[in-house]
């Protein structure tokens, strides 16, 4: 993921800024937002979903039966020789779909989120000038915000993916004959409702809030320190302007590999929605 500073590091007077330029900008940076976030998101998926894929089937194992994997490795083996690697992909069009909604809707929100905060707290200086960078608190109060909005739209796909990652209880049930990504959606809602698709909706307002707010906290805080080493290595010839450079590739890769390790302390958890897989049997499933 790349930086989610939505607003320059810098004070400017109150009122010198035309409120036009401002909205242009803003609509500029949205749509950046949703174009980028939606790439990211999809090109992410692909590579992560057949570790999903084994996390959702472990996490799903029936309670009250012999475990049917004995770890990680021996789910991803039973999947790939059951169903290759297309197998471990299965369901992926509706996640796909899901991750471009996912992570352009968690970068569009927390921009919004930052917005409305610096609105609120409307940090005037002594000087007349208002500052316009949130503190660390702030930054993670906002991810917390934009997980939780994106609660929303993530736990209908979650739903739909998790019921199909998860085989069936017969073991002579070939792949081809699985349902699919229709059968799924028509069985959730002719059973359950339009509201159906939203169970576990709680579990997942709790994991994504948090995870979130861990994510983006976690990066805005790496990133920070990054900055302020990259000044301290370079005084006395850094320029006044070296808090707003772009941080180094590596550095962007390490912040981003922290707040992902954060991320998934949360991401982790199981959710109602993978309870709601349990293995069934075909008649059950669809």
């Amino acid at each position: 993921m790349t930086s989610t500073s939505s607003l320059p590091e810098t004070s400017f007077p109150a009122g010198s800024i035309e409120p036009t330029q401002i909205a242009k900008d803003h609509g500029t940076e949205a749509l950046k937002d949703i174009a980028y976030g939606s790439i990211a998101g999809s090109l992410g998926k692909v590579l992560e979903y057949p570790f999903d894929t084994v996390k959702v089937r472990l996490q799903a194992q029936p309670l009250h039966l012999p475990p049917l994997y004995t770890g990680a490795f021996d789910c991803f083996r039973q999947g790939f020789l059951t169903g290759g690697i297309r197998g471990l992909y299965r369901g992926i069009s509706a996640p796909l779909t899901g991750a471009a909604v996912e992570t352009s809707s968690l970068f569009f929100s927390y921009r919004i989120a930052q917005d409305v905060l610096l609105t609120v707290t409307n940090n005037l200086r002594d000087d007349g000038y208002i500052e316009s960078k949130l503190s660390l608190g702030g930054l993670a109060a906002c991810g917390a915000a934009s997980g939780a909005f994106t609660s929303l739209l993530l736990t209908p796909i979650e739903l739909v993916k998790c019921q199909m990652q998860v085989p069936p209880l017969a073991s002579t049930i070939v792949e081809s004959s699985r349902p699919g990504i229709v059968a799924v959606i028509s069985s959730i809602f002719r059973h359950q409702g339009l509201f159906g698709f939203w169970h576990g909706q709680l579990g997942t307002l709790i994991r994504e809030t948090g995870g979130s707010a861990s994510w983006f906290g976690s990066y805005e805080g790496v990133s920070e320190a990054f900055r302020r080493w990259n000044i301290r290595r370079l005084e006395p010839y850094s320029p006044p302007s070296m808090d707003r450079q772009p941080l180094q590739i590596w550095q962007q890769l390490l912040a981003g590999a922290a707040a992902g390790v954060s991320y998934n302390f949360f991401f982790s958890l199981p959710t109602q929605s993978s309870r709601e897989c349990r293995p069934r049997t075909l008649t059950q499933s669809i």
